[in-house]
């Protein structure tokens, strides 16, 4: 049976998924609290891995840097290659693509090595959440300049409200820049939606909203 957004797993995993004040975003949903839990984190990564091995990929590419921790275990799991997208001026022998915005800021373009994707490569795109989509259209772009055919972009986390807001509301829409770009072909699936995210993380008295970006 496949797995649901907000499903009974989905709703024990956000037990471990609080939320904090931070980078002037009131609810930043920090995927260290299941990091800690090892049975929990090996919960996503079978929840992940039995997924992807039913719909079948080449290759896991994962997002620079929480897309570093989720995919190499979902890779490894389903014994595929793991790739790095990467900011810029990281790796040698590298393709960018263009910059783009994401919820709290514009972010310098991904960048994949030449050699690690190749023609008609079906491949898995992992990162920890979805918002505005910018990051992973980001991510999108590399895996077709190089030929490649993005199968699904997954998350543990998909914020809902950026799907398809409003257009007076004033909140970016991710259905939007996907047409925009022509990648509206392209699937975005997540385990957990912010209807289940209901942890508040306790503060403490000195705590600071230290993010390098607001």
């Amino acid at each position: 049976m496949p797995y649901e957004q907000d499903g009974a797993e989905a709703k024990e995993i956000a037990k471990y998924l609080p939320y904090f004040p931070f980078k002037g975003i009131d609810r930043f949903y920090d995927i260290g609290g299941f990091l800690e839990k090892p049975e929990v984190f090996q919960q996503i990564v079978d929840i992940f891995a039995a997924r992807y091995d039913s719909i079948g990929i080449d290759a896991v590419a994962g997002l620079d840097a929480r897309g570093f921790i989720l995919g190499p275990p979902i890779a490894l799991a389903l014994k595929k290659p793991f790739i790095m997208m990467r900011k810029k001026g990281k790796m040698p022998n590298s393709i960018s693509s263009a910059d783009y915005n994401v919820e709290y800021g514009k972010r310098s373009g991904l960048t994949v090595q030449r050699d690690k994707i190749n023609k008609g490569d079906r491949v898995l795109i992992i990162d920890d959440l979805v918002a505005t989509g910018g990051t992973l259209s980001s991510a999108i772009s590399l895996v077709e300049m190089c030929g490649g055919t993005v199968v699904e972009c997954a998350c543990v986390v998909e914020l809902k409200l950026f799907i398809d807001p409003p257009a007076d509301s004033g909140i970016p829409s991710r259905t939007k820049l996907f047409k925009e770009m022509n990648i509206n072909h392209v699937p975005v699936w997540g385990l957990i939606s912010e209807d289940v995210l209901t942890v508040e993380a306790k503060l403490h008295e000195d705590y600071e909203d230290d993010g390098e970006e607001h």
